[in-house]
């Protein structure tokens, strides 16, 4: 009996320390890949003997930005959102009757003759509700171009992970660039991008400590107060 109540606890602590792992990526929302490698280059064109290639012609005074699949393009996160929202509501009602009873002294309800019968109800509700939320992001990320559009907006995703100390820190984006607001350092605002997903999640100790428990989460479902 010893020996098999030992093999159940051993099981037990194994489970136990899986579950305790924390060294998990966290969920992401963003557009899959994050990553992507360039285009192959197309074959060389066969030589027709003339100095110049039409096929490798680049211009002169091109700026390098972001254009083709596999191409990075760094993106300055400026946002600052601000929400606010109130609601007020109140009600009442109020009801009353009177009523009075005669009855002949002959019959059973004789005795109740004279009696007045009066009620009433009021009722009334007042509820007020208010929100506030405050938030900003500023920092910076380099992205990859994961895709083309035909009319040319490029589709970018791409991640930036800070492993400190016994945590790790996601910065994540992903979104919809117009090439028009690409500037000629290859970067562009937050602010321009269509589609935008931006995120700031962390892993590790700290991360789950500000994690509410899977027992205290089942018991806070169950509990009716």
């Amino acid at each position: 009996m010893k020996p098999l109540f030992a093999s159940f606890l051993l099981v037990g602590v194994a489970l136990l320390a899986g579950c305790a792992s924390i060294d998990t990526v966290p969920p992401t929302a963003v557009h899959q890949p994050m990553s992507v490698r360039p285009d192959s280059r197309l074959p060389a064109p066969s030589a027709n003997g003339a100095i110049y290639q039409a096929a490798l012609a680049r211009p002169l005074f091109e700026d390098r930005r972001a254009r083709h699949v596999g191409d990075i393009i760094t993106i300055n996160l400026v946002e600052r959102n601000t929400a606010t929202k109130s609601a007020n509501a109140s009600a009442s009602r109020g009801s009353e009757m009177t009523g009075g009873i005669t009855a002949s002294s002959r019959l059973p309800l004789g005795g109740l003759n004279g009696l007045n019968i009066e009620a009433g109800a009021d009722s009334e509700f007042t509820g007020t509700g208010s929100a506030r939320a405050n938030n900003a992001f500023n920092g910076t990320i380099t992205v990859t171009v994961i895709d083309v559009y035909p009319n040319g907006n490029l589709l970018v995703s791409g991640e930036k992970m800070l492993a400190i100390n016994q945590g790790s820190e996601f910065i994540r984006f992903s979104g919809v660039i117009d090439p028009n607001t690409v500037t000629s350092t290859n970067t562009v605002q937050s602010t321009q991008v269509a589609d935008a997903r931006i995120e700031y999640r962390g892993g590790g100790f700290i991360d789950q400590s500000n994690t509410m428990g899977w027992l205290q989460r089942f018991f806070l479902a169950i509990l009716p107060f």
